[in-house]
């Protein structure tokens, strides 16, 4: 990225919380956080501190179908960003006293976490929509897993799913790219091919989590099944998502918001896997008002395969193709799209071909993914808070079907 003199490095790994079996769960979130506590050549202080003595950063995240280790520093850091990563992904000690404290922080996490009802609710939506399968557990695990895990089990993990045909390395800035690649050769040449390891498939069943607490807000979660990544519908999906209520000027928020004043913040959002896809709409409301506000959003939803317009679906179109176009002028944001570009389609499409497949969808097809998903009318749905009033998520269906 020319006139830049910062670069992000990474290595992404396609193991995440989907590949976990019931009693892993939350192991692959606890590996992420022992790559961080030491290493067979570096102290985790000295992991620290080695980036932050050139002014660079280092995280990791982890999600259901990844997880992701990378670094933020200026340019001539770029091979020691590298080196530092491969090392806490291929060599982590494991001690048993640290294991111990990031246990600690791990079971803190998850308690602050159900402490946090905007974001615990969208665990319980994934796991109305994907009861008692990989895809609808959380990515922390609960905490009787966690306080279980030992120094095997994360190793195993590590062998099972760290290797040459998971593993992807991306970097965006200022990149030496053949440097790049020489290096990543002497890191990671001699590591053995591991074979793509089978997942078990998604199922959506879309059922009901409620929990009914005394809350200053009732907090309202509605799912529904979208397309995969390799789907047809992906894009029209976003954009219908979009303008359904991606921003200030989508439906969803005007009516729901701006008419009827009937909550602060509500949006609409898409969320994509290789074979499943979810469309989630979130809102927080008071408990009186919740019943209505359901009852709007599933008219809005109906609404929107008989009369989306297209000024809504160009403006839905605009904000996509100026979200990517942003996104390519982020480092960070840039390696993170080539990564999981690779991991999906083999390839990294450019923007251009990207923008182009955008315009191409139409409004009939952007009316007709709508109507889809509204003939299939099996929505997921989370309660949490003063919901007592809220109808049921049956009630819902049938009034999106009617």
């Amino acid at each position: 990225m020319a006139g830049l003199h910062s670069a992000s490095v990474g290595i992404w790994v396609g193991a995440g919380g989907r590949d976990e079996r019931a009693e892993q769960n939350g192991i692959a979130h606890f590996l992420e956080h022992m790559a961080f506590k030491g290493t067979a050549r570096r102290s985790a202080l000295q992991i620290a501190e080695v980036i932050e003595d050139v002014g660079g950063y280092i995280n990791a995240y982890t999600s259901r179908d990844t997880t992701a280790y990378y670094a933020r520093v200026l340019a001539a850091d770029v091979p020691l960003a590298l080196d530092v990563l491969a090392d806490i992904v291929l060599n982590p000690s494991f001690d048993g006293r640290e294991i111990e404290v990031e246990r600690g922080v791990i079971l803190s996490e998850i308690g602050q976490a159900l402490d946090t009802p905007d974001d615990v609710i969208f665990d319980w939506l994934q796991e109305a929509a994907y009861p008692d399968q990989a895809m609808g557990r959380t990515i922390l695990g609960p905490a009787e897993r966690v306080e279980s895990f030992s120094r095997a089990d994360l190793a195993a993990f590590v062998a099972e799913h760290y290797g040459p045909g998971r593993m992807i390395v991306a970097a965006a800035g200022a990149v030496d790219h053949d440097a790049l690649v020489r290096q990543a050769e002497q890191l990671f040449g001699h590591l053995s091919p591991l074979a793509s390891a089978p997942r078990e498939p998604a199922r959506w069943q879309g059922t009901e989590a409620r929990r009914v607490k005394r809350l200053e807000q009732a907090h309202f979660a509605l799912g529904f099944e979208g397309p995969g990544y390799m789907d047809p519908d992906f894009y029209a999906a976003q954009i219908w998502t979009s303008a359904l209520g991606g921003g200030m000027s989508s439906r969803l928020f005007q009516k729901i918001r701006e008419e009827r004043g009937l909550c602060y913040s509500i949006f609409a959002q898409s969320g994509f896997h290789d074979d499943t896809g979810m469309v989630t709409i979130y809102a927080g409301t008071s408990g009186d008002q919740v019943a209505d506000l359901a009852h709007l959003t599933i008219d809005e939803i109906r609404r929107s395969a008989e009369d989306l317009s297209e000024p809504e679906i160009a403006r839905a179109k605009a904000q996509l193709r100026a979200g990517l176009l942003m996104g390519l002028e982020s480092p960070s944001a840039q390696a993170e799209r080539m990564a999981r570009a690779l991991a999906i389609w083999g390839r990294v499409p450019d923007a251009a071909e990207v923008a182009e497949r955008i315009e191409a969808v139409s409004a009939a097809e952007v009316r007709a993914h709508a109507a889809r998903i509204i003939a299939a009318a099996r929505p997921a749905l989370a309660l949490y808070g003063p919901v007592r009033r809220a109808p049921a998520r049956d009630v819902l269906a049938q009034r999106l079907a009617a």
